[in-house]
């Protein structure tokens, strides 16, 4: 299976608000930049392309908006801060997986959980391609061939002011960090700048539905 070049897949950007109109998400008006490339062939149904999109809108509106209870805040962060802010997040995506039989990830290139480190090559070129392409909101690319037959889904996550509480420069970083994660990546970030991105994988039905059944 051959991955697409990045002027392929801006191309295919060009086929977003098209495919947002044929499967009914409400999303063209609130986030007009979220990028779709599902083949017209798709293993998924036009329904799971539809709700993976509006998860994974919601799952970064959560994220923002937990994010968003440090500002104004004098006392430096720490491992419970983490646990209110940054845990639910991550317990959200997983459920959302269970929920649906997705598998939902977050990874970064700059992690501090190795576990969100990129898994194969597709994740490392859409990171490159969101670094390099900014307006590029999320995007569709064909199962790896590890994963079986289905679409993956991918959703950038940006830095906001609140996430430099914890991601700011290496010497600023609250002390659970220093402590806690020796080969932590994840700072010297800058507002607007890519964080990292949700991944989803969406099995293609019949074969989830197959090994559901057992």
């Amino acid at each position: 299976m051959t991955f697409t070049t990045p002027l392929q897949r801006l191309a295919r950007l060009a086929l977003s608000t098209l495919l947002l109109l044929l499967v009914g998400v409400g999303l063209l008006t609130a986030q007009p930049s979220t990028a779709l490339a599902a083949e017209a062939s798709s293993p998924v149904d036009s329904a799971g392309l539809s709700k993976a999109i509006v998860a994974m809108e919601q799952l970064n509106q959560m994220r923002i908006s937990l994010a968003s209870t440090l500002e104004g805040r004098t006392e430096e962060p720490t491992i419970e801060t983490m646990k209110e802010v940054c845990k639910p997040v991550g317990m959200r995506a997983i459920a959302i997986g269970k929920e649906n039989g997705w598998q939902v990830r977050q990874v970064a290139s700059k992690y501090r959980n190795p576990d969100h480190a990129p898994a194969n090559d597709q994740e490392r070129q859409v990171i490159d391609l969101f670094t390099r392409h900014p307006d590029i909101k999320g995007l569709w690319e064909p199962a790896m061939a590890e994963q079986g037959a289905g679409l993956n889904y991918y959703r950038r996550i940006n830095v906001e002011p609140s996430c430099l509480a914890c991601h700011g420069t290496k010497a600023s970083r609250p002390a659970f960090i220093k402590d806690n994660y020796p080969d932590d990546k994840a700072f010297n970030l800058a507002v607007g700048e890519l964080r990292g991105m949700y991944a989803v994988h969406l099995p293609e039905v019949q074969a989830a539905l197959a090994a559901a059944a057992g």
